[in-house]
């Protein structure tokens, strides 16, 4: 891993990964985390997603914006710490709505009650995987001998300012 970008590393984890996981405070003070659907991002540090307006979800991030976004393929796995905004713009919606959308969504890109979610991260942290097969290997290595499971790359995980 030494030889790749750790930012690049990031966003090919990112890409690797159909659904990620948000996780943002609810009204109560407690953690929640929801699927959601990555949309779009040009830089691992600003995504968007695709939202009804009138939910628990948003209305928790418009009154506490911090959040996580938690990614995981067989890339590897990422954990982007930022804050979130609710926006109602109707040309990035349109620019970002499919027909995939519509399956999980009423409406089209321009009802009122679709919106988007767009997480801009302050850091990425992430732990690269050796691939299925290598990981596999560690794991019955550590569950048949009295070595604990490592991982022998110390430059699998890291930390990027975004």
């Amino acid at each position: 891993m030494a030889d790749r970008d750790p930012k690049e590393l990031t966003a090919q984890i990112m890409r690797a990964t159909r659904i990620a996981s948000l996780t943002y405070v609810d009204d109560a003070g407690r953690l929640v985390s929801t699927p959601m659907g990555t949309q779009d991002f040009d830089d691992p540090g600003t995504v968007w997603f695709i939202t009804e307006l009138d939910t628990d979800k948003v209305a928790a991030i418009r009154q506490r914006p911090a959040v996580n976004v938690a990614y995981a393929s067989d890339e590897g796995w990422v954990s982007l710490a930022g804050h979130a905004v609710i926006s109602e713009d109707r040309a990035k919606l349109e620019e970002l709505w499919d027909p995939s959308v519509s399956a999980f969504m009423e409406g089209d890109a321009q009802s009122p009650n679709n919106g988007l979610i767009q997480v801009t991260a302050d850091t990425a942290e992430y732990w690269d995987s050796p691939g299925r097969a290598a990981t596999i290997v560690h794991l019955v290595k550590g569950l048949v001998t009295k070595d604990k499971a490592e991982d022998e790359d110390d430059d699998s995980s890291g930390v990027v300012q975004l």
